[in-house]
């Protein structure tokens, strides 16, 4: 049966502007880090996608490699665009990224002009589109120029390949040197891209001022450290989880004292009435320099559960203090 969109699709999402731009983003964005690859059910995937636009969230987040196998994500929203979603598709914000190792040889990884324009070009074939619209360099490599980096991004803005730019995981010293570059040459860095949750707040030392004070949204990736952040972890390791497969997340992470700190947030998510996956997202939402955070999901009851962040009840001064208390408490302990 072809795809009807849901009429009252906007009816429950909330939306941000990002940045100086006349761009908004939801405030619960969708990655297909995970999830989506050709290893993953492609009925399930197309499902979560599905009802992901059916409530509101507009915004696919993606990377060259992204899969697994790399690139098999792509394939996959490009299949649902063209069979499913592609008279929506400027209801849409479809992301993408280079910058990581993607194929073999030393032209494959890294920021340079040659694997940024390539990985570009093969990544809108995936999709099947003619233009993404923001296209992020996924990593500032510490080896390529940095100018060499953005005017690369100015010019596949200028191609048409994209309509916005945006840095992931770029520290802010270089952050800022890029911010200037871009807006000198009317492609502004519309979003900066960071790991952000309860359990690992870096971007608090200057990531996030930078992008504020320049005018540039912010993107949150794993909002819930890996799965931390969700009951998956409480009572131990199940053995399909990510940590017993060693995929990302480590057993050896998930020490007594970790698992004690989880345990606390989840008995003040309960007295919220929220799951901890939805307290966790709704704390780093509640930072007003943040756009919007970027969850995965495995099945579309996972999807739902996240989205019902979006109703979580405002942060008293108090409960953050006894969060942030839990976290110090486990940082000294680990």
């Amino acid at each position: 049966m072809a795809f009807q969109a849901d009429p009252n699709r906007y009816a429950t999402m909330s939306y941000s502007p990002c940045g100086q731009s006349g761009i908004t983003l939801p405030r619960i964005s969708l990655g297909l880090w995970h999830n989506f690859g050709t290893e993953d059910n492609p009925a399930t995937a197309e499902a979560i996608l599905l009802k992901a636009f059916d409530k509101g969230v507009t915004c696919f987040d993606l990377a060259n490699n992204y899969g697994p196998p790399p690139g098999s994500a792509e394939s996959t929203l490009g299949r649902v665009l063209h069979d499913q979603l592609g008279a929506w598709r400027d209801e849409l914000i479809i992301t993408t990224k280079a910058g990581h190792r993607m194929w073999e040889g030393p032209y494959g990884d890294g920021s340079s002009r040659k694997n940024l324009t390539a990985s570009l070009d093969q990544s809108l074939k995936r999709l099947r589109l003619e233009y993404v619209d923001i296209f992020y360099s996924h990593r500032y490599d510490g080896v390529t120029p940095l100018e060499e980096t953005l005017q690369t991004l100015v010019d596949v803005v200028k191609a048409g390949k994209a309509l916005y730019v945006g840095l992931s995981k770029y520290p802010p010293e270089m952050a800022e040197k890029a911010y200037a570059y871009l807006a000198e040459r009317d492609t502004p860095c519309l979003i900066q891209q960071d790991r952000y949750s309860l359990l690992s707040r870096g971007v608090e030392k200057g990531v996030l001022e930078t992008a504020h004070r320049n005018g540039v949204g912010f993107t949150a990736f794993s909002p819930l450290a890996q799965g931390l952040l969700t009951n998956r972890y409480l009572e131990g390791v199940p053995a399909d989880s990510r940590a017993a497969r060693n995929q990302f997340l480590k057993v050896e992470q998930l020490t007594p004292s970790l698992l004690s700190a989880l345990r606390a947030m989840n008995d003040i998510a309960r007295q919220r009435g929220e799951t901890l996956a939805q307290m966790a997202l709704s704390w780093v939402l509640h930072d007003k320099r943040v756009t919007s955070v970027i969850i995965g999901a495995s099945s579309v009851n996972q999807l739902l559960d996240n989205l019902g962040a979006l109703n979580a009840a405002p942060f008293e001064q108090s409960t953050l203090d006894q969060l942030d208390a839990i976290v110090d408490t486990t940082t000294k302990n680990t």
